[in-house]
């Protein structure tokens, strides 16, 4: 597998498949880890039929944080390649102000960290969004 970041317009907005999302709550990183899993990772998920890839960002973090009052900014694009195929999501943070009270949907933990998580699910992808992020972005 090969990770590659891009501008946000390099990429256009048809090819985005995928929502990421860095998020923070008063001063912490905020991972999640689903019901089936032992890893985390950060909010995203898939774009749904008809939905902006800003939709689908707002939509997986308030569906995996239970945030319901955020700001959420777009940073870059990143590809994923898989066996000479390459899948693209947009990467956005999100500054989390307030949580419901529970969480639904399939996850089963919300942890706030000072750095990342020793068990990390995807960790060429969260390496490259955290080598990008390193340069400039917040």
């Amino acid at each position: 597998m090969k990770v590659t970041t891009y501008d946000l317009e390099e990429i256009s907005d048809e090819q985005l498949v995928i929502a990421m999302i860095v998020a923070r709550y008063k001063g912490k990183n905020v991972y999640v880890r689903y019901k089936d899993r032992t890893t985390f990772e950060i909010p995203g998920g898939h774009r749904e039929l008809n939905e902006t890839i800003e939709e689908c960002a707002k939509r997986e973090l308030m569906e995996e944080t239970g945030a319901i009052k955020f700001i959420l900014k777009p940073l870059f694009i990143l590809g994923v390649d898989r066996e000479g195929i390459e899948d693209y999501g947009q990467v956005y943070s999100a500054e989390i102000e307030e949580f419901s009270t529970k969480l639904e949907y399939e996850m089963e933990e919300v942890v706030f960290l000072d750095d990342e998580p020793e068990e990390n699910t995807y960790p060429a992808i969260q390496s490259a969004i955290k080598n990008r992020l390193s340069k400039k972005e917040l």
